[in-house]
């Protein structure tokens, strides 16, 4: 198996936060991403950017980090246990998106590598990754659309690779307690080495730079949509879902506090506003009912 270059995937990892912010911020036409660089006591940093109020973002991040210390912690070691008492570097890029209208979705993408050293010892490495769509009031054409730049970035790494990260990505952003997919999936998958390094980096390469082109076409379509106070209140609801599925089970999430990350960066991702509201129901046959008969379940996309 080729010998990892932790040097080559940081270079990619830190242009592709260029790249998307630069994407991000020309697709908006008005708001700018402000960079918050900050550094780790245990050892690394990373480069937090958050624009805020902008014409079609309302709010949304695009961190770079890479942290590394003697010990993994243990939201990694307990599917890992190989991992114990080895050094470890992870490094990766994590976005997500809450624009102003409920007809562009929220969504989210991630890019990460991790690498775990012993003295004597061959190195344990691996990629993860995958992209996300979170649609309020979803369109059938975006969300094929966004499994088609999914289907079509894998196609190189073989047949298999779509259907099996498709499917992980439906088993992961699941809420348990509520019965629903956070929203249509994408991508998902970790713990890649199964290709030599080359080829998986390669993988977790496309991955990244699939983002902007699944997303920028949905959010050019609906960004300019006219919508009320009712679109507006069941965006804020749903959000409140996102909120739950990142503080009760995102393993990045619980990686980075288990790690003494930067909390502000690991929150990020959270959305600038949020409600609940006790035993809502959609309207029978409304817009909103649609979404969870027809959307919050796994589905063939194309």
């Amino acid at each position: 198996m080729s010998k990892p270059d932790v040097a080559a995937v940081k270079a990619f990892l830190l242009a592709l936060q260029d790249s998307i912010c630069q994407g991000l911020e020309q697709a908006d036409g008005l708001g700018r991403f402000v960079e918050d660089a900050w550094t780790r006591d245990g050892g690394g940093g990373g480069r937090t950017r958050v624009m805020r109020s902008g014409k079609v973002i309302e709010q949304g991040g695009v961190n770079f980090s890479h942290v590394y210390g003697d010990a993994m912690p243990a939201s990694a070691t307990a599917h890992r246990p190989e991992l114990a008492g080895r050094r470890f570097e992870a490094m990766g890029v994590s976005l997500v998106i809450h624009p102003h209208n409920p007809y562009v979705p929220t969504s989210h993408a991630n890019v990460r590598f991790f690498i775990a050293e012993k003295e004597g010892e061959d190195p344990i490495w691996w990629f993860g990754g995958g992209f996300d769509l979170t649609p309020f009031y979803p369109f059938e054409q975006d969300v094929r659309h966004w499994h088609q730049v999914a289907h079509g970035l894998c196609q190189p790494f073989g047949e298999d690779i779509y259907p099996e990260f498709k499917s992980w990505c439906d088993r992961y952003f699941y809420l348990k307690h509520r019965d629903e997919t956070r929203g249509v999936g994408g991508l998902f998958f970790d713990d890649l080495n199964r290709w030599p390094f080359e080829r998986s980096f390669a993988f977790m390469q496309a991955v990244g730079e699939g983002y902007l082109d699944a997303y920028l076409p949905i959010l050019a379509r609906h960004k300019n949509t006219a919508y009320g106070e009712r679109e507006r209140q069941f965006q804020l609801y749903r959000r409140g879902r996102y909120v739950e599925f990142n503080l009760v089970y995102d393993r990045g999430t619980l990686f980075g506090l288990q790690t003494g990350g930067r909390t502000e960066s690991i929150l990020m991702s959270m959305p600038p506003l949020a409600r609940w509201e006790y035993d809502w129901q959609a309207e029978p046959g409304s817009a909103e009912a649609l979404l969870y008969t027809d959307y919050l379940k796994p589905r063939e996309w194309l």
